[in-house]
Protein backbone atom coordinates (compact mmCIF):
# COMPACT_ATOMS: atom_id res chain seq x y z
CA UNK A 1 0.00 0.00 0.00
CA UNK A 2 0.92 3.62 -0.12
CA UNK A 3 0.32 5.78 2.47
CA UNK A 4 0.41 9.38 1.73
CA UNK A 5 0.26 11.57 5.29
CA UNK A 6 -0.39 15.13 5.03
CA UNK A 7 0.88 17.73 7.64
CA UNK A 8 -1.46 20.27 9.28
CA UNK A 9 -1.08 23.40 7.01
CA UNK A 10 -0.45 27.42 8.22
CA UNK A 11 -4.13 27.97 6.95
CA UNK A 12 -2.38 31.38 5.62
CA UNK A 13 -2.73 32.90 9.53
CA UNK A 14 0.67 32.49 10.77
CA UNK A 15 -0.11 30.65 13.87
CA UNK A 16 1.41 27.74 14.98
CA UNK A 17 -1.54 25.53 16.28
CA UNK A 18 -4.76 24.97 15.44
CA UNK A 19 -7.34 23.29 18.40
CA UNK A 20 -9.31 20.06 16.61
CA UNK A 21 -12.73 20.56 17.04
CA UNK A 22 -13.64 17.26 15.37
CA UNK A 23 -13.16 14.73 12.88
CA UNK A 24 -15.81 14.18 9.93
CA UNK A 25 -14.25 10.84 9.01
CA UNK A 26 -12.92 7.97 10.50
CA UNK A 27 -10.11 5.26 10.06
CA UNK A 28 -10.86 3.07 7.85
CA UNK A 29 -13.57 5.38 5.63
CA UNK A 30 -13.34 6.16 2.07
CA UNK A 31 -12.54 9.46 0.95
CA UNK A 32 -12.76 11.85 -1.85
CA UNK A 33 -10.47 15.08 -2.84
CA UNK A 34 -11.45 17.67 -1.52
CA UNK A 35 -13.77 16.25 0.79
CA UNK A 36 -13.79 17.77 4.39
CA UNK A 37 -12.25 15.83 6.80
CA UNK A 38 -12.26 17.68 9.99
CA UNK A 39 -12.85 20.67 11.15
CA UNK A 40 -10.26 23.07 13.47
CA UNK A 41 -10.89 25.98 15.51
CA UNK A 42 -7.61 28.99 14.47
CA UNK A 43 -7.39 31.94 16.70
CA UNK A 44 -9.62 33.50 14.51
CA UNK A 45 -12.11 31.41 13.24
CA UNK A 46 -13.55 27.41 12.14
CA UNK A 47 -11.96 25.70 9.34
CA UNK A 48 -13.04 22.64 7.59
CA UNK A 49 -10.03 20.81 6.23
CA UNK A 50 -10.42 19.30 2.54
CA UNK A 51 -8.65 15.98 1.74
CA UNK A 52 -5.76 16.39 -0.78
CA UNK A 53 -5.90 12.77 -1.11
CA UNK A 54 -8.44 9.81 -2.56
CA UNK A 55 -8.35 6.64 -0.94
CA UNK A 56 -8.81 4.77 2.57
CA UNK A 57 -8.19 7.00 5.72
CA UNK A 58 -5.67 4.99 7.48
CA UNK A 59 -4.78 6.67 10.35
CA UNK A 60 -6.28 10.22 12.23
CA UNK A 61 -3.15 12.18 14.47
CA UNK A 62 -5.15 13.44 16.99
CA UNK A 63 -8.23 13.53 18.80
CA UNK A 64 -11.08 16.28 19.74
CA UNK A 65 -9.98 18.78 21.77
CA UNK A 66 -6.37 18.33 21.06
CA UNK A 67 -3.91 21.16 19.67
CA UNK A 68 -2.35 19.85 16.86
CA UNK A 69 1.04 21.60 15.53
CA UNK A 70 1.46 23.55 12.32
CA UNK A 71 3.98 21.39 9.69
CA UNK A 72 2.71 18.09 11.81
CA UNK A 73 1.27 15.11 10.82
CA UNK A 74 -2.90 15.18 10.79
CA UNK A 75 -4.13 12.73 9.03
CA UNK A 76 -3.23 9.50 6.61
CA UNK A 77 -4.91 7.96 3.64
CA UNK A 78 -3.62 4.90 2.32
CA UNK A 79 -4.16 5.33 -2.04
CA UNK A 80 -3.33 2.05 -2.99
CA UNK A 81 0.34 0.81 -4.38
CA UNK A 82 3.03 -1.01 -3.71
CA UNK A 83 4.20 -1.89 0.38
CA UNK A 84 6.80 0.42 1.82
CA UNK A 85 7.50 1.53 5.15
CA UNK A 86 5.71 5.15 5.93
CA UNK A 87 7.58 8.12 6.24
CA UNK A 88 8.86 9.67 9.35
CA UNK A 89 9.63 12.91 8.26
CA UNK A 90 8.28 15.54 5.83
CA UNK A 91 9.70 15.06 2.18
CA UNK A 92 12.39 18.15 1.46
CA UNK A 93 11.54 20.90 -1.00
CA UNK A 94 7.63 20.64 0.36
CA UNK A 95 6.04 23.84 0.21
CA UNK A 96 3.87 25.73 3.09
CA UNK A 97 0.30 27.35 2.68
CA UNK A 98 2.45 30.74 3.17
CA UNK A 99 4.16 29.90 -0.14
CA UNK A 100 0.48 30.05 -1.93
CA UNK A 101 -0.53 26.87 -0.34
CA UNK A 102 1.71 24.61 -2.05
CA UNK A 103 0.24 25.20 -5.26
CA UNK A 104 2.20 24.00 -8.25
CA UNK A 105 5.64 24.86 -7.18
CA UNK A 106 8.96 23.60 -8.92
CA UNK A 107 10.87 21.08 -7.78
CA UNK A 108 14.27 21.86 -6.71
CA UNK A 109 17.31 22.29 -9.67
CA UNK A 110 19.00 19.81 -7.84
CA UNK A 111 18.60 16.23 -8.88
CA UNK A 112 16.36 15.23 -6.17
CA UNK A 113 14.22 12.01 -6.36
CA UNK A 114 10.69 12.99 -6.61
CA UNK A 115 7.66 11.37 -5.58
CA UNK A 116 6.41 11.26 -9.38
CA UNK A 117 2.89 11.62 -8.13
CA UNK A 118 1.12 15.12 -8.81
CA UNK A 119 -1.76 15.60 -6.37
CA UNK A 120 -4.57 17.74 -6.38
CA UNK A 121 -3.38 21.35 -4.72
CA UNK A 122 0.21 19.92 -4.22
CA UNK A 123 3.55 19.82 -6.02
CA UNK A 124 5.62 16.75 -6.07
CA UNK A 125 8.41 16.66 -3.64
CA UNK A 126 11.74 15.93 -3.40
CA UNK A 127 12.72 12.43 -1.41
CA UNK A 128 16.47 12.62 -1.42
CA UNK A 129 18.10 12.66 1.49
CA UNK A 130 21.62 11.84 0.50
CA UNK A 131 22.81 14.94 -0.59
CA UNK A 132 25.48 17.23 1.49
CA UNK A 133 23.06 20.02 0.45
CA UNK A 134 19.95 19.66 2.43
CA UNK A 135 17.26 21.95 3.33
CA UNK A 136 14.76 22.61 6.14
CA UNK A 137 11.95 20.63 5.80
CA UNK A 138 8.77 22.68 5.27
CA UNK A 139 5.25 21.95 5.80
CA UNK A 140 3.13 19.55 3.08
CA UNK A 141 2.63 15.73 2.70
CA UNK A 142 5.02 12.96 3.12
CA UNK A 143 4.47 9.86 1.25
CA UNK A 144 5.36 6.24 2.34
CA UNK A 145 5.89 5.43 -1.40
CA UNK A 146 8.41 7.20 -3.95
CA UNK A 147 9.21 6.79 -7.48
CA UNK A 148 11.91 6.83 -9.21
CA UNK A 149 11.09 9.08 -11.87
CA UNK A 150 12.29 12.63 -11.94
CA UNK A 151 9.81 15.36 -12.27
CA UNK A 152 11.50 18.66 -13.11
CA UNK A 153 7.76 20.75 -12.79
CA UNK A 154 5.19 20.13 -11.35
CA UNK A 155 1.46 20.53 -13.04
CA UNK A 156 -0.34 24.07 -12.65
CA UNK A 157 -2.87 23.13 -10.02
CA UNK A 158 -4.23 25.14 -6.95
CA UNK A 159 -4.55 23.37 -3.35
CA UNK A 160 -8.35 22.32 -2.04
CA UNK A 161 -8.80 25.45 0.13
CA UNK A 162 -8.47 27.70 -3.15
CA UNK A 163 -10.14 25.33 -4.62
CA UNK A 164 -13.36 25.24 -1.90
CA UNK A 165 -13.24 29.04 -2.13
CA UNK A 166 -13.89 29.03 -5.87
CA UNK A 167 -16.85 26.63 -5.42
CA UNK A 168 -18.57 28.45 -2.62
CA UNK A 169 -18.39 31.50 -5.04
CA UNK A 170 -19.37 29.68 -8.29
CA UNK A 171 -16.44 30.82 -9.22
CA UNK A 172 -14.95 28.35 -12.56
CA UNK A 173 -11.33 27.77 -11.46
CA UNK A 174 -10.41 26.62 -15.49
CA UNK A 175 -11.28 30.19 -16.38
CA UNK A 176 -8.94 32.07 -13.89
CA UNK A 177 -5.83 33.51 -15.11
CA UNK A 178 -2.57 32.81 -12.89
CA UNK A 179 -0.60 35.61 -11.65
CA UNK A 180 1.78 33.32 -10.01
CA UNK A 181 5.21 31.61 -11.74
CA UNK A 182 4.44 30.78 -14.93
CA UNK A 183 0.34 30.82 -14.44
CA UNK A 184 -0.01 29.49 -11.23
CA UNK A 185 -3.58 30.24 -10.08
CA UNK A 186 -3.53 31.45 -6.90
CA UNK A 187 -5.99 32.05 -3.85
CA UNK A 188 -5.95 36.33 -4.65
CA UNK A 189 -6.67 35.35 -7.96
CA UNK A 190 -10.04 33.63 -6.99
CA UNK A 191 -10.69 36.57 -4.75
CA UNK A 192 -10.20 39.18 -7.30
CA UNK A 193 -13.10 37.44 -9.30
CA UNK A 194 -15.38 37.90 -6.44
CA UNK A 195 -14.47 41.14 -5.29
CA UNK A 196 -12.74 40.66 -2.25
CA UNK A 197 -9.50 42.18 -4.06
CA UNK A 198 -6.37 40.42 -4.81
CA UNK A 199 -4.58 40.51 -1.43
CA UNK A 200 -5.30 38.76 1.42
CA UNK A 201 -4.68 40.81 4.36
CA UNK A 202 -2.79 40.29 7.50
CA UNK A 203 -4.01 39.63 10.77
CA UNK A 204 -3.72 43.42 12.55
CA UNK A 205 -3.53 41.61 15.92
CA UNK A 206 -1.71 38.08 15.65
CA UNK A 207 -1.55 35.91 18.84
CA UNK A 208 1.46 35.42 20.54
CA UNK A 209 3.33 32.61 19.94
CA UNK A 210 3.75 30.21 23.25
CA UNK A 211 5.46 27.07 24.26
CA UNK A 212 2.87 24.67 23.32
CA UNK A 213 3.03 20.94 24.29
CA UNK A 214 3.44 18.06 21.53
CA UNK A 215 0.55 17.38 19.08
CA UNK A 216 0.47 13.74 20.65
CA UNK A 217 -0.88 15.36 23.87
CA UNK A 218 -3.45 17.69 24.79
CA UNK A 219 -2.88 21.22 25.30
CA UNK A 220 -5.03 21.94 27.47
CA UNK A 221 -4.28 20.98 31.34
CA UNK A 222 -7.55 21.19 33.26
CA UNK A 223 -6.98 21.05 36.43
CA UNK A 224 -10.31 20.46 38.57
CA UNK A 225 -9.14 19.25 42.08
CA UNK A 226 -6.77 20.60 44.59
CA UNK A 227 -6.35 23.33 46.86
CA UNK A 228 -5.17 27.00 45.18
CA UNK A 229 -1.85 27.76 46.71
CA UNK A 230 -2.11 31.53 46.77
CA UNK A 231 -5.38 31.66 48.36
CA UNK A 232 -5.89 28.20 50.12
CA UNK A 233 -9.39 27.47 48.34
CA UNK A 234 -10.56 24.91 46.85
CA UNK A 235 -9.93 24.81 42.60
CA UNK A 236 -12.63 24.54 40.85
CA UNK A 237 -11.24 24.71 37.66
CA UNK A 238 -8.24 25.89 35.67
CA UNK A 239 -7.31 25.38 32.47
CA UNK A 240 -5.00 27.07 30.09
CA UNK A 241 -6.26 29.54 27.44
CA UNK A 242 -6.30 28.05 23.70
CA UNK A 243 -7.70 29.44 20.75
CA UNK A 244 -9.79 32.56 20.44
CA UNK A 245 -9.85 33.09 24.41
CA UNK A 246 -5.95 33.06 24.09
CA UNK A 247 -5.82 35.41 21.31
CA UNK A 248 -8.39 38.08 22.99
CA UNK A 249 -6.18 37.68 26.24
CA UNK A 250 -2.88 38.82 24.27
CA UNK A 251 -4.42 41.37 21.98
CA UNK A 252 -6.18 43.10 25.31
CA UNK A 253 -2.65 43.10 26.85
CA UNK A 254 -0.90 44.69 23.73
CA UNK A 255 -3.15 47.20 23.69
CA UNK A 256 -2.37 47.82 27.70
CA UNK A 257 1.02 47.89 27.10
CA UNK A 258 1.63 49.58 23.57
CA UNK A 259 -1.11 52.62 23.79
CA UNK A 260 -1.27 55.47 26.09
CA UNK A 261 -4.94 55.71 25.74
CA UNK A 262 -7.18 58.65 27.36
CA UNK A 263 -10.97 58.65 27.16
CA UNK A 264 -13.73 60.78 26.42
CA UNK A 265 -17.61 60.71 26.83
CA UNK A 266 -20.63 62.51 26.31
CA UNK A 267 -24.38 61.98 26.50
CA UNK A 268 -26.35 62.40 23.30
CA UNK A 269 -29.64 62.95 22.62
CA UNK A 270 -30.86 60.52 19.99
CA UNK A 271 -34.67 61.12 20.03
CA UNK A 272 -34.98 62.96 16.00
CA UNK A 273 -32.66 59.89 15.43
CA UNK A 274 -35.18 57.29 16.37
CA UNK A 275 -37.74 59.36 14.65
CA UNK A 276 -35.96 59.49 11.33
CA UNK A 277 -35.53 56.17 11.55
CA UNK A 278 -38.82 55.37 12.34
CA UNK A 279 -39.94 57.24 9.19
CA UNK A 280 -37.66 55.67 6.68
CA UNK A 281 -39.15 51.94 8.09
CA UNK A 282 -42.81 53.42 7.73
CA UNK A 283 -42.15 54.92 4.26
CA UNK A 284 -39.57 52.00 2.90
CA UNK A 285 -40.73 48.64 4.78
CA UNK A 286 -37.42 48.65 6.31
CA UNK A 287 -34.27 51.03 7.78
CA UNK A 288 -30.64 50.71 8.55
CA UNK A 289 -29.80 49.70 11.94
CA UNK A 290 -29.02 52.35 14.32
CA UNK A 291 -25.16 50.88 14.70
CA UNK A 292 -25.05 51.60 10.93
CA UNK A 293 -26.68 55.39 10.83
CA UNK A 294 -24.07 56.22 13.87
CA UNK A 295 -21.21 54.75 12.07
CA UNK A 296 -21.79 56.64 8.73
CA UNK A 297 -21.45 59.62 11.13
CA UNK A 298 -18.66 58.57 12.78
CA UNK A 299 -16.76 57.32 8.97
CA UNK A 300 -17.58 61.46 7.73
CA UNK A 301 -16.03 62.31 11.28
CA UNK A 302 -12.93 60.37 10.61
CA UNK A 303 -12.38 62.18 7.44
CA UNK A 304 -12.23 65.66 9.04
CA UNK A 305 -10.54 64.13 11.77
CA UNK A 306 -7.99 61.89 9.95
CA UNK A 307 -5.90 61.22 13.20
CA UNK A 308 -8.57 59.10 14.53
CA UNK A 309 -8.29 56.72 11.43
CA UNK A 310 -4.16 56.14 11.86
CA UNK A 311 -1.61 54.17 13.42
CA UNK A 312 1.30 53.93 15.53
CA UNK A 313 4.18 51.46 14.77
CA UNK A 314 7.28 51.47 16.04
CA UNK A 315 10.39 51.32 13.89
CA UNK A 316 13.70 48.81 13.99
CA UNK A 317 15.37 51.81 15.86
CA UNK A 318 12.96 52.20 18.47
CA UNK A 319 11.46 55.75 16.36
CA UNK A 320 7.56 55.84 16.05
CA UNK A 321 6.18 56.28 12.49
CA UNK A 322 2.87 57.67 12.17
CA UNK A 323 0.66 55.98 9.37
CA UNK A 324 -2.63 58.06 7.99
CA UNK A 325 -4.94 56.50 5.86
CA UNK A 326 -6.96 57.33 3.22
CA UNK A 327 -10.04 55.28 3.78
CA UNK A 328 -11.86 53.39 6.77
CA UNK A 329 -12.10 49.83 7.14
CA UNK A 330 -14.41 49.85 10.05
CA UNK A 331 -14.55 46.69 12.59
CA UNK A 332 -17.19 46.34 14.82
CA UNK A 333 -17.29 44.19 17.52
CA UNK A 334 -19.48 40.63 18.02
CA UNK A 335 -19.31 38.93 20.71
CA UNK A 336 -20.15 35.41 19.58
CA UNK A 337 -20.14 31.60 21.29
CA UNK A 338 -15.91 31.12 20.74
CA UNK A 339 -15.87 34.68 22.46
CA UNK A 340 -15.22 38.77 20.84
CA UNK A 341 -14.03 39.07 17.54
CA UNK A 342 -14.33 42.02 15.68
CA UNK A 343 -15.27 41.73 11.91
CA UNK A 344 -14.20 44.38 9.71
CA UNK A 345 -16.08 46.01 6.61
CA UNK A 346 -13.49 46.87 4.32
CA UNK A 347 -13.93 50.15 2.32
CA UNK A 348 -16.46 51.48 4.18
CA UNK A 349 -16.20 54.88 3.70
CA UNK A 350 -17.76 53.54 -0.03
CA UNK A 351 -21.03 52.40 1.43
CA UNK A 352 -24.35 54.40 2.11
CA UNK A 353 -26.65 53.50 5.57
CA UNK A 354 -27.99 50.16 4.15
CA UNK A 355 -25.29 49.23 2.74
CA UNK A 356 -23.26 48.88 6.18
CA UNK A 357 -26.73 47.59 7.36
CA UNK A 358 -26.71 45.08 5.14
CA UNK A 359 -22.57 44.27 6.05
CA UNK A 360 -22.83 44.23 9.49
CA UNK A 361 -25.32 41.64 9.64
CA UNK A 362 -23.90 39.90 6.98
CA UNK A 363 -20.43 39.80 8.80
CA UNK A 364 -22.03 39.00 12.27
CA UNK A 365 -23.57 36.03 11.20
CA UNK A 366 -20.58 34.55 9.75
CA UNK A 367 -18.70 35.33 13.05
CA UNK A 368 -21.28 33.80 14.84
CA UNK A 369 -21.28 30.63 12.88
CA UNK A 370 -17.62 30.78 13.20
CA UNK A 371 -17.22 30.99 9.35
CA UNK A 372 -15.47 34.20 8.90
CA UNK A 373 -12.11 34.73 7.08
CA UNK A 374 -8.71 36.21 7.79
CA UNK A 375 -9.91 38.56 5.61
CA UNK A 376 -12.94 39.43 7.44
CA UNK A 377 -11.91 39.42 10.73
CA UNK A 378 -8.41 41.53 10.32
CA UNK A 379 -7.65 44.83 8.44
CA UNK A 380 -9.70 47.33 10.40
CA UNK A 381 -8.56 50.89 10.78
CA UNK A 382 -10.91 52.25 13.47
CA UNK A 383 -13.67 50.25 15.49
CA UNK A 384 -17.09 50.51 17.12
CA UNK A 385 -18.28 48.85 19.91
CA UNK A 386 -22.14 48.75 20.60
CA UNK A 387 -22.39 47.63 24.46
CA UNK A 388 -25.31 48.91 24.86
CA UNK A 389 -26.67 45.20 23.62
CA UNK A 390 -26.12 44.57 27.21
CA UNK A 391 -28.02 47.51 28.37
CA UNK A 392 -25.22 49.46 29.88
CA UNK A 393 -24.45 53.28 29.81
CA UNK A 394 -20.97 53.65 29.24
CA UNK A 395 -17.62 51.66 28.71
CA UNK A 396 -14.00 52.41 28.74
CA UNK A 397 -13.61 49.80 26.18
CA UNK A 398 -9.81 49.33 25.27
CA UNK A 399 -9.07 50.20 21.47
CA UNK A 400 -8.26 47.16 19.31
CA UNK A 401 -4.58 47.18 18.40
CA UNK A 402 -2.76 48.90 16.50
CA UNK A 403 -5.74 51.11 15.78
CA UNK A 404 -5.77 54.57 17.17
CA UNK A 405 -9.44 54.79 18.54
CA UNK A 406 -12.44 52.78 19.34
CA UNK A 407 -15.76 54.57 19.68
CA UNK A 408 -18.01 52.69 22.17
CA UNK A 409 -22.37 53.26 22.25
CA UNK A 410 -23.82 52.69 25.15
CA UNK A 411 -27.91 51.86 25.61
CA UNK A 412 -30.35 54.28 24.76
CA UNK A 413 -32.70 55.50 27.21
CA UNK A 414 -35.57 57.81 28.63
CA UNK A 415 -34.20 60.82 31.10
CA UNK A 416 -35.56 64.02 31.87
CA UNK A 417 -33.88 66.63 29.03
CA UNK A 418 -33.81 69.97 29.19
CA UNK A 419 -34.77 71.38 25.96
CA UNK A 420 -35.22 75.15 24.64
CA UNK A 421 -35.08 75.76 28.37
CA UNK A 422 -37.93 73.10 29.14
CA UNK A 423 -38.29 69.69 31.04
CA UNK A 424 -38.45 66.97 27.90
CA UNK A 425 -38.30 63.24 28.68
CA UNK A 426 -35.82 62.62 25.41
CA UNK A 427 -33.67 59.74 24.54
CA UNK A 428 -30.68 59.51 26.00
CA UNK A 429 -27.19 57.41 24.37
CA UNK A 430 -24.09 58.13 26.06
CA UNK A 431 -21.00 58.11 23.36
CA UNK A 432 -17.29 57.01 24.59
CA UNK A 433 -14.22 57.63 22.39
CA UNK A 434 -10.91 55.55 23.94
CA UNK A 435 -7.91 57.33 21.63
CA UNK A 436 -4.63 56.79 20.86
CA UNK A 437 -2.65 59.99 22.39
CA UNK A 438 -0.12 59.64 20.73
CA UNK A 439 -1.50 60.59 17.91
CA UNK A 440 -3.09 63.81 19.01
CA UNK A 441 -4.48 65.75 21.70
CA UNK A 442 -7.50 65.96 23.70
CA UNK A 443 -9.09 68.67 21.34
CA UNK A 444 -8.77 66.33 18.46
CA UNK A 445 -10.52 63.72 19.96
CA UNK A 446 -13.12 65.97 21.25
CA UNK A 447 -13.77 67.57 18.38
CA UNK A 448 -14.47 64.02 16.54
CA UNK A 449 -16.60 62.98 19.53
CA UNK A 450 -18.84 66.37 18.98
CA UNK A 451 -19.11 66.10 16.02
CA UNK A 452 -20.65 62.07 16.08
CA UNK A 453 -22.62 63.04 18.70
CA UNK A 454 -23.84 66.89 16.85
CA UNK A 455 -24.86 64.27 13.66
CA UNK A 456 -27.45 62.07 16.15
CA UNK A 457 -29.15 65.10 17.64
CA UNK A 458 -30.08 66.49 14.60
CA UNK A 459 -29.25 63.79 11.88
CA UNK A 460 -31.14 65.69 8.85
CA UNK A 461 -28.99 68.94 9.47
CA UNK A 462 -25.89 65.69 9.44
CA UNK A 463 -27.39 63.92 6.19
CA UNK A 464 -27.60 66.81 4.38
CA UNK A 465 -24.24 68.14 4.14
CA UNK A 466 -22.61 64.61 3.86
Amino acid sequence: MSVKTFLLPDLGEGLTEAELVRWMVAAGDTVAVDQPIAEVETAKSLVEIPSPFEGVVATLHGEAGQMMLVDKPFFSVNTGGEDEAPAQQPAEGAQTYLEEELAGTQVPEEEDEGSGNVLIGYGTGGAKTNTSRRRRPRAGITTASASSETTTVATKVINPLVRKLAKENSVDITQVTGTGPDGLVLRGDVEALIGQGSEAAAPSVQATAAPVAPAQAPAVAAQTTGEDSRTALPVASSQVLTGVRRTIANAMATSRREIPEATVWVDVDVTKLLKLRSKLKEAQGSAPSMLALISRFAIAGLARFPEMNSRIDTEADGGLRHTLFEGVNLGFAAQTERGLVVPNVREAHKLNAVELSAEFARLATLAREGKAGVRDLSGSTFTINNYGVFNVDGSAAIINYPEAAILGIGRVVEKPWVVNGKIKVRSICELTLGFDHRVCDGGTAAGFLRYVADAMTDPKAALAAL
